[in-house]
């Protein structure tokens, strides 16, 4: 799959799951109950012990291209070629890393840098970034989004941190074209409860669809 049809693939199906977990057995049944849930981009952060054997595991396992497998809480370049050598298909970052993107660009994988001001979304757009990641999104809400596509119409926006299903429409009603989840997506697996989270990842689709229709 190239370069753009992921990127449009993640913004058809409008939702990318936040993998954070504290073993990777707990990672892997977060991930398939978010494949469960309808889910397309699932990203394992590299705060997840062992992280690269993770998704080397996950990317020998899902070879069909059903599943977009990212990394997430990639701080350079050198975690990002570690990452795209296990396997992942796009690249997700807090922050604006310029040779980050870079990098990305060089081997033709998306990259999902996080920002909190113009300045930086445009750095990170003039850069080659893919999408932007408005993080932390609880810090500005979907006013945000808004005040961004004022000015810069053209900016492709998917905040992370503070979406939630009470949420998720005014994200997608504000001009974001994709939400990452988290926490609210994944809390079930605290209490064991990964059905849980099949059916929160289910309903989030269903809000963001809805929202688009709106």
């Amino acid at each position: 799959m190239s370069r753009q049809e992921l990127v449009t693939r993640i913004r058809d199906n409008g939702l990318v799951a936040v993998v954070r977990a504290e073993s990777a057995e707990k990672a892997y049944r977060i991930f398939d109950a978010c494949i469960e849930g309808g889910v397309a981009a699932i990203e394992i952060t590299f705060t997840v012990p062992g992280a690269h054997k993770i998704i080397e595991d996950l990317a020998s396992k899902y070879t069909s291209g059903d599943i977009i497998l990212g990394a997430g809480t990639v701080l350079d370049p050198e975690t990002a070629r570690i990452a795209i050598l296990s396997g992942a298909q796009y690249i997700v970052s807090p922050n604006v890393n310029i040779d980050t993107i870079k990098l990305c660009n060089r081997y033709q994988v998306p990259s999902m840098p996080g920002a909190m001001t113009i300045k930086e979304i445009l750095e990170a757009m003039e850069a080659g970034a893919d999408i932007i990641k408005i993080f932390p999104g609880n810090l500005f809400g979907p006013a945000i989004i808004k005040s961004v596509l004022g000015p810069i119409p053209q900016a492709p926006m998917m905040p992370t941190g503070g979406v939630s299903l009470d949420t998720v429409k005014d994200w997608i009603k504000a001009g974001a074209v994709a939400v990452g989840a988290g926490s609210s997506l994944t809390k079930g697996s605290k209490t064991g409860d990964y059905a849980a989270i099949t059916e929160t990842a289910r309903e989030f689709l269903k809000r963001i669809k809805e929202a688009r229709g709106e």
